[in-house]
């Protein structure tokens, strides 16, 4: 079966500086698929390729086997429906209430009724662990916190019931309850919706614990690929290094 999501010789620059040169991997439908490695490698940069909001420079970057470059405007739009993507501050938008986020995509994409869009935001916060709170449709993103706002922007995600969400660094700024809490929502997604996940971030703990494969970026490309116990056990120095060395980060 072709991967829902695949790039193949990707070259990407900025200027004099080389992102990616040659990279290629691809992502299968269902599975949680880790993106590991140094910051301002150009993790993130992945992602918006995947959706069409930066240019590649050769290569391609294929969805459903569908080449992202050559989509039109409906196309893109489309995808963007398919292809959610949770960006690293959540991205909620501060003049709505959590109610007019969550919906937002519904309102773009569907013909849903207030009653039916006000039925699937309250199902969605709860799927993310926040239905608890009777008030939070009418919240504005001001008065959450960090954690809520990562879950109340990964409700937003899932409400248009996406075949792929993308996450951009779910965790960063997080206190360990709320990392527990991000890495369980990814988990029961995956589970329960069937999405599939693919996740940048440099949260070890949450790569083992959530992914089926973590690919490491390394010299433009992606060398290292496989299941958290392979990796794990991979021989090579540099991921021996990057693992250990995010490990005694965490210590300190």
């Amino acid at each position: 079966m072709a991967p829902i999501i695949e790039l193949r010789n990707v070259y990407k620059r900025f200027g004099d500086n080389i992102i990616y040169e040659d990279m290629s991997f691809g992502v299968e439908a269902g599975e949680t698929f880790t993106i590991i490695g140094g910051s301002g490698m150009g993790k993130s940069v992945c992602l918006k390729l995947m959706i069409g909001l930066l240019p590649y420079d050769a290569g391609h970057v294929l969805y459903r086997g569908k080449e992202v470059g050559d989509m039109n405007a409906e196309e893109l739009r489309e995808l963007r429906r398919n292809v959610a993507m949770v960006f690293q501050g959540g991205a909620l938008f501060d003049s709505m209430s959590v109610l007019d986020n969550v919906t937002y995509a519904l309102r773009e994409h569907t013909k849903m009724s207030d009653q039916d869009m006000l039925e699937r935001a309250r199902e969605c916060l709860d799927m993310v662990g926040l239905g608890y709170d009777k008030d939070i449709l009418y919240r504005m993103p001001a008065s959450l916190s960090g954690g809520m706002r990562k879950r109340a922007a990964l409700a937003r995600s899932i409400a248009i019931k996406p075949e792929v969400i993308l996450y951009d660094e779910p965790t960063t700024g997080l206190d360990p309850a709320n990392i527990e809490r991000i890495g369980h929502m990814i988990r029961k997604l995956q589970k329960e919706l069937g999405v599939t996940s693919i996740v940048v971030t440099h949260d070890m703990p949450i790569a083992w614990k959530c992914s089926n494969r973590v690919a490491m970026l390394w010299q433009r490309k992606f060398p290292h690929i496989g299941t958290p116990e392979e990796m794990q056990a991979n021989p090579a120095p540099e991921v021996h290094e990057f693992i250990n060395g995010i490990y005694h980060e965490d210590q300190d």
